[in-house]
């Protein structure tokens, strides 16, 4: 089993799956309802969109975006059982169980957080260089 850091790794070296990335708007709404607020969302789409052994419309089921864990799911191929059955190995046909419900949240956390820190990286960068315009 990979880790998140090698699944991380390996998500970016695909084009399709490095062309995502969050926008303004999930960041302010990641700021306005915290990042324990996107985990329990995150824990509840996985396990109502994906945990079944056959989800309701699955390959179609997750947006490509509207709220960070959506965009979340793409950029880490834990969008539908189709993807997670080509990336991670994952059967098709068997209910998730809780530890990979887990593991799938965990990853799509860390995906989220890794794009928080880089925003705010960048935000801070932008800043220091508007200061130093202004000497």
């Amino acid at each position: 089993m990979q880790t998140i850091e090698q699944a991380l790794e390996k998500l970016s070296k695909s084009n399709f799956r490095s062309k995502f990335y969050l926008k303004e708007a999930d960041f302010s709404y990641i700021e306005r309802v915290g990042m324990e607020k996107i985990a329990q969302h995150a824990k509840e789409f996985v396990k109502e969109r994906l945990a079944p052994a056959n989800p309701k419309n699955d390959g179609k089921q997750t947006p490509m975006k509207g709220h960070p864990i959506f965009v979340a799911q793409h950029a880490t191929a834990c969008c539908c059982r189709g993807c997670l059955n080509k990336w991670y190995g994952v059967k098709m046909g068997v209910p998730l169980s809780e530890v990979q419900q887990q593991k799938i949240v965990n990853l799509l956390m860390a995906w989220t957080e890794k794009q928080v820190k880089q925003h705010m990286r960048n935000v801070f960068v932008k800043e220091q260089a508007n200061e130093n315009m202004k000497l």
